[in-house]
C-alpha cells in the first residue's frame, strides 16, 4: 500500500491520520539536483502503475534521514531510500533502520515523526539544516513569518482529479512555493496564494521537507503531514521541527543546532 496524509483537517488543526493511496507536489516543477538531500522511500515491488515511491524525506546528517511516522507500517524495522531525482529500477538505494517516535499513533499525530538510520554515511550529499529551538515562534513575533515563503519538495502524484481519486505518479522529485497561513504549538499551516501562483503538497509528499525561503534554502523547518482536501488544491498542515517534542525525538539521532 501507499501512505497518504489525511483528507481533512479540523478547525483545531488536529488531523486524524488515515491510510489511503500516497502523495506529491502540485503546480510544481522538477527539482533536478536543487535539493539532493531530499529522497524517496521506495517499495520493494512496483505499484500497479509501475512506480515505486510512497513517501518522501530529507537527509539531516550523513547517517540520518527524516520522514513521517505514518509512512511506516506497524512493526517495520527497515526502509529503502533513493536520492535519485527520478527513481527507476536500478537507481541506487540505501537500506537503513526505521525508527518512528514511539508515542505516535493515528490519534497522536503530534508525534508524527520518524527517521531512517543508515549504518554508514551517505557520501556526496550535503545534509539539510534543522531549525533552532522556537525559530518559527520568534519569526512570528517579529512579523517575519507572515511575509515568508516556503519551498516544499517531494515525490509522487501530480495534480489529481477534483475528487482526488485519479492520481499521477512519476517517481520524480518536484518542488514548488507556498505561503504562510498560520502557526500553532505543533503545526505550521501553509496556504496557497493564487496571486503568487503557489503550489501545494499532495499524495506521496508525506514526510518531505518544507524549506524556509526560496529554492536555494537548505533550512527545513517542517515536514509534510496533511492537506485540507483530497484534490491537493488548498492548504497544508506541516509538522514543526523547532518544538520541544520534535527536538526531543531528533536529539536521539542528530546533534541539534
Amino acid at each position: 500500500m501507499r501512505f497518504v496524509p489525511p483528507a481533512a483537517v479540523v478547525a483545531a488543526l488536529i488531523a486524524v491520520l488515515l491510510p489511503s493511496p500516497a502523495s506529491a507536489i502540485t503546480n510544481g516543477t522538477p527539482d533536478g539536483e536543487t535539493h539532493p538531500a531530499v529522497g524517496a522511500m521506495v517499495n520493494a515491488k512496483p505499484y500497479g502503475d509501475g512506480t515505486w515511491s510512497y513517501c518522501t524525506g530529507t537527509l539531516i546528517s550523513p547517517t540520518v534521514f527524516l520522514t513521517a511516522a505514518h509512512c511506516g507500517e506497524k512493526g517495520q524495522k527497515t526502509a529503502m531510500v533513493s536520492f535519485s531525482s527520478h527513481y527507476q529500477l536500478g537507481s541506487g538505494v540505501y537500506i537503513g533502520r526505521y525508527e518512528a517516535d514511539p508515542e505516535y499513533t493515528e490519534k497522536a499525530d503530534s508525534h508524527d515523526i520518524a527517521v531512517v538510520v543508515f549504518s554508514t554515511p551517505i557520501a556526496g550529499i550535503k545534509p539539510a539544516r534543522l531549525p533552532t529551538a522556537g525559530l518559527l515562534d520568534r519569526l512570528k513575533a517579529n512579523g517575519t513569518l507572515a511575509k515568508s515563503s516556503f519551498t516544499p519538495v517531494g515525490y509522487g502524484s501530480a495534480l489529481p482529479s477534483d475528487d482526488g481519486k485519479t492520481l499521477h505518479y512519476s517517481d520524480t522529485r518536484r518542488l514548488t512555493s507556498i505561503s504562510f497561513g498560520d502557526l500553532t504549538r505543533s503545526w505550521l499551516k501553509l496556504s496557497l496564494n493564487s496571486g503568487k501562483k503557489d503550489g501545494s503538497t499532495c499524495f506521496g509528499d508525506s514526510g518531505g521537507p518544507n524549506f524556509l525561503g526560496g529554492p536555494a534554502s537548505d533550512l527545513v523547518v517542517a515536514t509534510t503531514i496533511s492537506g485540507d482536501d483530497d484534490a491537493c488544491r488548498t492548504t497544508n498542515l506541516d509538522y514543526r521541527l523547532d518544538t520541544a517534542t520534535a527536538r526531543a525525538f531528533l536529539g536521539k539521532y542528530v546533534t541539534l543546532p
